[in-house]
């Protein structure tokens, strides 16, 4: 496998409160209560699921917050 740039993960806040956070085109998901302990989570789930040559350069994190609002 060619090492990959850069792996974007999409980063919601979780109904149960907290973050969730899922890798686009991996089967990478991991979750914490703050941002700051997801991103650990992140690092930590992203060296689990690649070897070492293959880990990527960067991991970009793409908040989404969905509002819904009244009409």
């Amino acid at each position: 496998m060619a090492k990959e740039k850069e792996i974007i993960f999409l980063v919601e806040e979780s109904e149960e409160g907290g973050y969730e956070a899922r890798a686009l085109g991996y089967s990478i998901y991991t979750e914490a209560d703050t941002i700051e302990k997801l991103k650990e989570e992140v690092r930590d789930a992203v060296r689990c699921h690649f070897d070492e040559k293959d880990i990527p350069y960067v991991v970009r994190l793409h908040m989404v917050k969905e509002e819904v609002i009244t009409v």
